[in-house]
């Protein structure tokens, strides 16, 4: 009876991929090139968990977390438990057929005091992980910082803020290399540096919670909005930087790997076809997408952002500049949505101007812009649109001499409900799948493609309230139970069967029947 049933799927399976080819599918598999590699990603406090085991100590998260800062009141203390269940987690990345994992370390796991003595035992569980995923096949992309600093180095000289964390953020990065560098070969430093600026210390909805009025989200304590974030992305700069130019030096030639940093990108749209809306949207891009690109490549920050910004903005040295030229091996995106300008500059206010207020622009997800609005990145609130990553990629490609690009981030929240039939989702994923080969046939230099999350976690801007996971966590079990959604089988599908299978065709019994 099972030999019958499986025979029959394959059948059904067949036949509705060759049903598909007749009407014209767009892409399977097998139209990417075949050092292309798909995979999926965490980071280390939205999945690790065992938040106060082993010598681990606190991060900036774990203290607002534990401030009750986030919506759902949350914390990242057990998370998906992903520090006990990594050999759980790496064995579904192999039945899914995942070509790469992209996760991130915690820093203060792997070095408490932020500098100086390496934890054994986050030295021991980074390394057993790395060894499971060279054990299945699955390519390793690290991302050395993803937003949990160490609170000990927040307290001592507010982290970011101060050029001395380049030397201490140098240091740890030598320890990840010098640990893992034989078996990891894709680096990335930071994630999301111009987001880090703004959430961290302009709108203030991130730790440390840095704001000022008018301009912060919530009743800030501490910060200028005016001027922190501009020093915070200067010292992420040259961080990443030293880092890059550190390995470079010391280990490329003996591990021939690569490191690159992490933009979160938008799809960027004049909001009508005026001149002045399409220099805004220009404007906008500059400031979000040119403040960390334009340094890596040019060796200074666009000249747009020099005028407007004036002596508020950081100036690089010329040592500076000519170490941050050409400090990048790729360049990584973390792209979820669209967003449509509107020209500000007539905006009379003469007060005080953080970075939004420095775009002279307004911003919304659609064509109704209601004035004055800002809107902070949520994932879990967009409408798809993939073709604004499409048009970023080529943007990238025209402006940037076409550097390697990898999609680090892409995918779909959707409110926890524990539902397993996520269409929405495969459709979301499809979509923008389809909209990065059209933009590698357009010439654009895409390496890869990463689905956010492999499994749900805790959200930076939601806590549990909103999930990405292919795979569902029960996280009110004990064991924080994982189940495939639809989307593992959809992108498990694509990647061992080379199909897209739409969800229209394919039922949601004959998934479950392919287990």
């Amino acid at each position: 009876m099972e030999g019958t049933r499986s025979s029959l799927f394959i059948a059904v399976l067949f036949c509705l991929v060759v049903l598909q080819r007749a009407v014209g599918l767009e892409f399977t598999r097998s139209d990417f090139p075949s050092d292309f590699v798909f995979g999926s990603a965490t980071s280390a406090y939205q999945v690790e968990g065992a938040a106060a085991e082993d010598g681990r100590s606190p991060s900036i998260w774990d203290t607002f977390a534990h401030a009750g800062k986030m919506p759902d009141n949350s914390t990242g203390d057990v998370a998906s438990d992903g520090y006990h269940k990594y050999k759980e987690d790496v064995k579904l990345m192999a039945d899914t057929g995942l070509e790469a994992y992209r996760f991130s370390i915690s820093w203060s796991r792997l070095i408490p005091d932020g500098r100086g003595e390496v934890n054994p035992k986050g030295l021991e569980y980074y390394n057993s992980l790395i060894d499971e995923l060279v054990k299945h096949g699955i390519q390793i992309h690290v991302m050395i910082y993803q937003l949990d600093l160490p609170q000990v180095l927040e307290d001592e000289y507010q982290g970011w803020l101060s050029p001395k964390i380049i030397e201490d953020f140098t240091a740890y990065a030598d320890v990840c290399f010098r640990e893992f560098g034989d078996r990891v070969k894709y680096w990335t430093t930071l994630a999301e540096p111009n987001i880090l600026g703004i959430g961290s210390y302009d709108s203030g909805i991130w730790p440390p919670q840095h704001c000022s009025n008018p301009f912060g989200l919530i009743n800030c304590t501490i910060g200028n909005s005016t001027v922190e974030p501009y020093i915070v992305v200067h010292n992420l700069l040259l961080a990443h930087a030293s880092v890059y130019n550190l390995y470079h030096t010391k280990y490329h030639e003996l591990q021939a790997g690569m490191v690159g940093i992490n933009v979160y990108s938008f799809g960027i749209y004049p909001f009508s076809d005026s001149n002045a809306d399409k220099e805004a949207a220009q404007r906008f891009c500059d400031f979000y997408i040119g403040w960390i690109i334009d340094p890596l490549t040019y060796g200074d920050y666009p000249s747009i952002m020099k005028k407007i910004v004036g002596p508020r903005l950081p100036v690089f040295t010329k040592y500076q500049s000519e170490m941050l030229r050409g400090a990048f091996d790729f360049i990584g995106l973390n792209h979820y949505s669209s967003r449509y300008i509107m020209d500000d500059s007539n905006n009379t206010n003469s007060g005080p101007r953080d970075v939004y207020a420095d775009t002279f622009a307004q911003i919304s997800t659609s064509r109704n812009i209601t004035p004055g609005g800002k809107n902070i990145p949520d994932p879990s609130a967009v409408v798809p649109d993939p073709d604004g990553l499409e048009h970023m990629l080529e943007y990238l490609k025209a402006t940037y001499d076409n550097p390697p690009i990898y999609v680090q981030e892409n995918g779909l929240g959707m409110k926890t409900n524990n539902s397993l039939e996520d269409k929405k989702r495969i459709e979301f994923i499809r979509g923008f799948i389809g909209s990065t080969l059209t933009a590698m046939r357009n010439g654009a230099n895409v390496r890869g493609y990463f689905v956010w999350s492999f499994i749900d976690l805790f959200e930076f801007l939601a806590g549990y309230d909103t999930t990405f996971g292919l795979y569902s966590v029960h996280f009110e079990s004990e064991e924080k139970t994982r189940e495939p959604r639809l989307s593992a089988h959809w992108y498990s599908n694509f990647l061992k069967n080379n199909g897209t299978i739409s969800t229209t065709d394919l039922s949601d019994e004959s998934y479950h029947a392919e287990q």
